[in-house]
């Protein structure tokens, strides 16, 4: 139990510490996350933590690779898409 909360206290400080200054700001319908490649590689954890706590799941919308702009995600019912397994 205690090993858990170690992992799931560090996971969220990682997560928190590579949003940039302000973070990521989001609600029921989507959300922003500041662009940096750090946060290129976590963005889609964080979207998903995100949507995640209103029973949806994150979609992107677009994501400019400059600094100062932002990877926009939407929140949806929908589950993601699956790949296509070839048999």
């Amino acid at each position: 139990m205690r090993v858990k909360v170690v992992l799931a206290a560090g996971l969220g400080l990682m997560l928190a510490s590579c949003a940039g200054v302000y973070g990521p700001k989001g609600n029921d319908t989507g959300g922003i996350i500041p662009w940096s490649p750090d946060n290129e590689l976590m963005a889609y954890e964080l979207a998903e933590s995100n949507c995640a706590g209103y029973n949806k799941h994150a979609v992107f919308r677009s994501m400019h690779r400059v600094y100062g702009d932002y990877v926009a995600y939407e929140c949806r019912f929908e589950p993601p898409p699956r790949r296509y397994t070839w048999r």
